[in-house]
């Protein structure tokens, strides 16, 4: 059996970034395993730009800031095995992968971090009646396609679904001479980036249709059209609303799923609103030396939040390997989700391990103007953020200080609110 201090399941950007962090602690002996053949996970193919803002304050593609990590990487001497599947993982971190070269790996690890990304949901999940013809992908197999083989999936276009990854296929296969006819969104809102609906829709005057949805698909070997209907605010399609759209292909951005049946396996807690582990303010599940970041923890909309966030997950395994303990039990605080929030990560702080603040992720379950954002420690209010705008598709940040625990010293729970002027 192989042995390290640390483990880094996910060699994507969250994978990258705590292997990074961990290295700059002092651990020497990382192992990053990653299913795929080259290092950057998705990032491979997101050759479009807006990457990298925050991190390294310029505007990047996707290759490019998957690059600026590998190149540490490699200049730390990380190891890193390719094409390797994780097929197990314990409670007790030992680790069961396989690959071409070695066959069945057995790995046991002092630490290990969950960075296994998400997966997109299939049309088998979405009950549209029709046949199973040719021409219907999800967004980011047609990304790959067009980007990494070099194929167009289709000429006439419909994207069911808002997300961010929808809106940016919408204006790629625009640009490659696609018609799109619509990008189709079930919520009354658009799910993703503000930015990324100017930039890919309003810019190329391709329509988006809220409040809608697709309910049939007509083709036998491919697809002919999509008819599609309105829906009332409880999801109900309205009759006598269907219009029916000619087109080759569909695409579908209806929602990121993280990959956690590796994180069940070794019986971490997974929260039911996220899909992904609960987690302290350290990114420790409730199993003692498992951390976990990036979209495999919570679905994000920047990969520089994703970066940073690894960040911290990588020093703190780093530090639990040096011996440090995050869940010594005592002065546990939980996060609650309020009136108009969907989730918040972490769930739980542990004052002791607070050295200047905890950020607290978090998304609102729907859109909200002209509001506030009110922190609340117990039933005391101490904190007011006023905010213009805020949407689902958008995730905020909030930090909570140290002085504020301080000043509440025997808080049993924090609450997040959104309250409308």
């Amino acid at each position: 059996m192989q042995e390290y201090d640390i483990v880094i399941i996910g060699g994507g950007p969250a994978g990258l970034a705590a292997a990074i962090s961990a290295k700059e602690e002092g651990v020497g002996d990382i192992l990053i395993l990653e299913r795929g053949n080259e290092l950057g996970g998705i990032l491979n193919q997101c050759i479009h730009n807006g990457f990298g803002l925050r991190t390294f304050k310029e505007e990047l593609t996707g290759p490019e800031y998957a690059q600026r990590y590998i190149n540490k990487i490699e200049k730390s001497n990380i190891e890193y095995k390719l094409n390797t599947m994780v097929l197990d993982l314990s409670r007790d971190k030992i680790i069961s992968a396989v690959n071409p070269d070695e066959g069945i790996l057995e790995i046991k690890a002092k630490a290990v971090v969950l960075a296994m990304g998400c997966r997109e949901r299939p049309r088998g999940v979405l009950n549209i009646t029709g046949g199973k013809c040719a021409g219907i992908f999800t967004a980011g197999t047609a990304q790959r396609f067009v980007n990494i083989e070099g194929y167009l999936p289709g000429k006439e276009v419909v994207v069911l679904g808002s997300g961010d990854i929808g809106l940016i296929m919408a204006r790629r296969m625009t640009l490659e001479g696609a018609d799109v006819k619509a990008v189709v969104e079930f919520m009354n809102y658009p799910v993703g980036l503000k930015r990324n609906v100017v930039q890919c829709l309003d810019d190329f005057d391709i329509p988006l249709k809220l409040s809608h949805t697709v309910i049939d698909i007509k083709g036998r070997d491919r697809l002919e059209g999509v008819t599609i209907a309105r829906v009332d605010e409880n999801g109900r399609t309205l009759k006598g609303t269907e219009e029916f759209i000619e087109c080759d292909t569909l695409l579908l951005s209806v929602e990121l799923l993280p990959e956690n049946e590796l994180s069940r396996k070794a019986e971490v807690e997974l929260s039911k609103i996220t899909g992904g582990p609960i987690v302290n303010e350290s990114l420790e599940t409730n199993i003692d030396g498992i951390f976990a970041c990036g979209n495999v923890l919570h679905v994000h909309d920047l990969v520089d939040n994703v970066s940073m966030e690894s960040h911290i997950a990588g020093k703190n395994a780093a530090l639990y390997v040096m011996g440090m303990n995050f869940q010594n039990g005592e002065d546990v605080t939980e996060i609650v989700s309020g009136k108009g929030v969907a989730y918040t990560v972490p769930k739980y702080i542990n004052v002791k391990n607070v050295e200047e603040y905890v950020e607290l992720s978090l998304r609102v379950n729907n859109v909200f103007k002209n509001s506030h954002m009110d922190i609340y420690f117990d039933d005391l209010l101490e904190k007011r953020i006023e905010k213009e705008i805020l949407t689902p598709g958008e995730m905020e940040i909030l930090k909570v200080t140290k002085d504020m625990f301080l000043k509440h010293p025997n808080c049993s729970k924090i609450t997040i609110n959104v309250e409308e002027e």
